[in-house]
């Protein structure tokens, strides 16, 4: 037989669309091509499968050899069809039966020598598998990985071993899946947080209902170290959340670690962090750090020192939990579905409004530095705190706080109620679901209406009051929103500056 088909999957996003390998054996002069929009890493897969097929004991055929990566027009890269396309010549050659590559996906990379290396992007290919009802081979290295994914994966370490196992006697063992389940990660303690209880409220009415918050003050008041102890407090991922954010992970840096499952990322990107750096972008595309934070936290410090475009392209993002990179020829999307929590000074010195520092900015450099923010970035956060800086006799006054666990045990109550009652945190709710689940007393009515005409407040801002009261009402256990809950929701509706 001249003719082979083996069953690949492409890397396109976080997706793994399905790619037919066919391979033929021609007359006339030998040669090797490849066609179906490789690109360059993929064109060199002809001396890296002639190398592994002869140093493995293979005839290569000295024929004329052509490989069609099927759908055409479906963009393909690096080396993740090495293992396919050197199955398919053993089939269309007849060292291999074609029939024992029915119903498998193959993906990995193939050195000179035979042996399987592992390709970024492995869990997303399992995931596909799952859904398809196919089972998958891949390197040593990504079987783990891989079996996270629910399909059944057979990892290799050498080519031989892959044609043993599809010969009469199957030598390859499925790859368990790595024992996981819900961690909490390893935060420090909210307890070690002095004094500061408005900005430890706020922090576990973020927590509660997923709101986005952003902390005011001159340095080292505690900023940082609230927002690091955001982790802590929130509920371990669901599986399906664990599996979507280790997809993203899987793409953007080609492994995963295991041992973080369950874990909601939180990720501190610099500030010199340019627009692609958070939205993702490259040739091929890849995740930024809204989608590394997907189910997560991102937290920016010196929110006002980040690049303009940067901060602008986050506003999409917040409302519609997603990203769209266009590039010429492809369109992809990544989910960023994350919780975003900022810091920042109010001045370029940090030390307006301090009673026992003066600040040395004039007006003008307090409106242009304040003035970075844009004001429809400032509408989507839920929250804006003052982080007041406390004098070292305070500080050693305060009794410890509750510690993470006690918060982190109400938040979790919290949400277990909001995902019952609405099926996600407070701050999703959108439409109709708002007004089915955000019933104010007339008391709550007339007091958001006053606040309404008096801070002109935007129809974005009215909504995130609401929500952000629905979350207050959820913590103390009331099925109607009252008037105390929104006007809390209310003070924490401060315009910086």
């Amino acid at each position: 037989m001249s003719l082979a088909m083996v069953r690949a999957r492409a890397a396109l996003g976080i997706d793994a669309p399905s790619v037919d390998v066919e391979v033929h054996l021609g007359g006339g002069l030998p040669s090797f091509s490849i066609v179906g929009l490789p690109n360059t890493a993929l064109r060199e897969a002809r001396d890296r499968v002639r190398g592994a097929l002869t140093t493995s004991g293979f005839e290569f055929p000295r024929r004329r050899i052509t490989v069609n990566l099927s759908p055409a027009d479906l963009p393909k890269d690096g080396a993740r069809f090495d293992l396919a396309i050197a199955l398919g010549i053993l089939a269309a050659s007849g060292q291999l039966k074609p029939a024992s590559l029915q119903g498998g996906v193959f993906s990995a990379e193939l050195a000179l020598s035979g042996a399987l290396r592992p390709v970024p992007g492995t869990l997303p290919v399992a995931v596909q598998c799952t859904q398809a009802s196919e089972w998958l081979v891949v390197a040593a290295d990504n079987g783990e990985e891989a079996a996270l994914g629910g399909a059944r994966v057979y990892a290799a370490a050498h080519l031989l071993d892959v044609c043993a196992h599809l010969r009469a006697s199957p030598s390859l063992v499925p790859v368990t899946a790595p024992s996981t389940g819900a961690q909490r990660p390893n935060s420090p303690d909210l307890a070690e947080v002095r004094g500061q209880h408005r900005a430890r409220r706020a922090l576990e009415i973020a927590a509660a209902g997923g709101h986005s918050l952003l902390f005011c003050g001159p340095p080292g008041s505690g900023k940082s170290m609230l927002a690091a102890r955001l982790p802590g407090l929130l509920p371990p991922m669901t599986n399906h959340e664990a599996l979507e954010s280790a997809a993203i992970h899987s793409v953007a840096k080609g492994r995963i670690d295991a041992t973080a499952w369950g874990q909601r990322p939180f990720r501190q990107p610099h500030h010199t962090a340019s627009s692609r750096a958070l939205t993702g972008g490259g040739r091929p595309p890849r995740p930024g750090e809204i989608s590394l934070a997907h189910h997560g936290v991102l937290f920016l410090d010196e929110l006002p020192e980040f690049p303009r475009d940067a901060l602008e392209a986050l506003r999409e993002p917040l409302e519609t939990g997603e990203i769209h990179v266009a590039r010429v020829g492809t369109q992809l999307r990544f989910p960023a579905r994350f919780q975003l929590v900022a810091a920042m000074n109010p001045c370029p010195c940090g030390y307006l409004g301090e009673q026992h520092t003066d600040c040395r900015c004039t007006p003008n450099q307090v409106r242009q530095y304040q003035n970075r923010i844009s004001g429809p970035l400032l509408d989507r956060f839920d929250m804006q705190v003052d982080v007041p800086r406390l004098p070292p006799t305070e500080l050693e006054a305060c009794a410890p706080g509750e510690c993470t666990a006690t918060v982190a045990a109400r938040v979790a109550t919290t949400r277990r109620h909001q995902q019952d009652a609405y099926g996600k945190a407070a701050a999703g709710l959108v439409g109709d679901e708002l007004e089915r689940h955000s019933a104010l007393d007339p008391q709550g009515q007339s007091v958001l209406r006053h606040a309404t005409e008096h801070f002109a407040l935007s129809a974005r801002a009215w909504h995130r009051c609401r929500r952000l009261a629905r979350t207050i009402a959820d913590l103390e256990g009331s099925d109607t929103i009252r008037e105390r809950h929104i006007a809390e929701a209310l003070g924490y509706r401060k315009t910086v500056g």
